[in-house]
């Protein structure tokens, strides 16, 4: 078994090689990646293990739950995956970073065989990271970022729960596991926007479901407020990507879109400061976010996230919250050019 995943993994990493990724990248992804599997312990057997900690024997029991619920109830595929445990010893188990031209909101992408052009690259050590990051700067663009609770190999091999995933409670750990197994359910190479809107859509209502169905009423009350606060904060960004486009498609000097775009995220700044205080009652878990620099990098990596979310939330209901009409329909866009795709997911037609 374990040499046929090194063929696999390592066939991997000749067509990376051959697209042009880079030795350094790749040798750093694989060796990365095997160490995560390297470390995988069953899930069960944890659960039945006395000499286990009490915490992490409770985490393992309603992560069993969590991963028959995504079959059974949200029809989700059935693999080995998200049923091992590897504690990464981080706080992420890798670090993304995403890059956009200074006056521009489209991100820069890289290209892989099999998962296409994605808008990041994902680093498992920091100080790669940091170059990566630096290199880019150097370059001119705008840079952000961000560590990363999970990853997903679209189940070319068994990916493992990861301690990560439970930094937030129960909760995030569903929200992930549906998210990433969502990744492997319907995939599309090149179009990053509508793969992650897909996933957070699957995400969002089957942890609606999985709180309902346990019967967690203050979790999903809690789950629905954090909702509530980050459909204002996305307000809040899209306005600013609004007024950011205008300013960069204005033949105005480098010099003065500096300035506009610098008093453009000033003022994103002081409506969030409004929301903060007038509807979120002084929460201030945003508060990471808006005290970092803001750039065009960051923008855009929200956007990639969220921006079709509500055109696929219009779909599923369409599909009367089936979630195999769901895939299915979902299926047959990906089968689309992407400017077609676009159009015919806006349509939210379920058939």
């Amino acid at each position: 078994m374990i040499s046929k995943l090194r063929h696999r993994l390592c066939l991997f990493a000749a067509l990376l090689v051959l697209q042009g990724c880079g030795v350094g990248y790749y040798a750093e992804s694989l060796n990365g990646h095997l160490e995560v599997l390297a470390a995988r312990e069953k899930v069960d057997t944890i659960r039945q293990d006395p000499s286990a900690p009490a915490p992490l024997r409770e985490q393992m029991d309603v992560a069993a739950q969590i991963r028959q619920f995504s079959v059974e109830e949200l029809g989700l595929p059935d693999n080995a995956s998200y049923r091992s445990y590897v504690d990464v010893g981080r706080g992420y188990v890798t670090i993304a970073v995403f890059a956009a031209p200074e006056f521009a909101l489209e991100p820069a992408l890289w290209c892989f065989p099999i998962f296409g052009c994605v808008p990041y690259r994902a680093h498992f050590w920091r100080d790669n990271a940091r170059d990566a990051a630096l290199e880019l700067r150097d370059e001119g663009f705008d840079v952000y970022v961000s560590g990363v609770t999970a990853y997903s190999t679209l189940g070319w091999t068994a990916d493992p729960l990861l301690n990560t995933m439970f930094t937030f409670g129960n909760t995030q750990a569903a929200a992930v596991v549906f998210h990433e197994l969502a990744h492997q359910q319907v995939y599309v190479r090149n179009d990053a926007a509508f793969n992650e809107a897909f996933a957070v859509t699957v995400e969002v209502a089957g942890v609606k479901k999985w709180l309902r169905a346990t019967g967690d009423e203050a979790g999903l009350a809690a789950y629905l407020a954090a909702r509530q606060r980050q459909a204002d904060f996305l307000r809040l960004l899209d306005q600013t990507r609004v007024d950011l486009a205008k300013i960069y498609a204005s033949t105005e000097t480098d010099e003065t879109k500096r300035a506009q775009k610098a008093a453009a995220i000033d003022d994103l700044r002081a409506r969030y400061a409004r929301v903060k205080t007038r509807q979120w009652g002084g929460f201030d878990g945003y508060d990471g976010w808006f005290n970092a620099p803001i750039n065009n990098a960051q923008l855009a990596a929200s956007g990639i996230y969220n921006d079709l979310v509500p055109d696929f939330q219009r779909l599923l209901a369409a599909c009367d919250g089936d979630f195999p009409r769901f895939y299915a329909a979902a299926e047959k866009l990906t089968k689309l050019e992407k400017a077609e795709r676009r159009a015919q997911l806006s349509a939210a037609e379920c058939s």
